[in-house]
């Protein structure tokens, strides 16, 4: 694991409950209603987070171990 998943989705998840609830105090919303929705805009937020980072840290990883394969020769015929 190269990235720290939980770190980075909490943040989104702050982000995303201050912007929605922002915008819902804007448009003049009650402040359950704006309340109810930021949260379901954070859990969102940091569902959608912690998705991107787990496929990102996938990505990474198989990039490393691709790197570290080609450096050392390993599968080539030339041994």
């Amino acid at each position: 694991m190269l990235l720290n998943r939980r770190s980075i989705g909490f943040t989104a998840a702050v982000v995303g409950f201050f912007a929605v609830s922002i915008v819902g105090a804007i448009e003049g919303l009650a402040p359950y209603t704006c309340s109810k929705r930021a949260l379901i805009g954070a859990v969102i937020s940091y569902s959608v987070a912690s998705a991107a980072t787990r496929a990102i840290d996938a990505i990474l990883t198989r990039a490393m171990i691709a790197s570290q394969i080609d450096k050392e020769g390993v599968g080539d015929d030339r041994n």
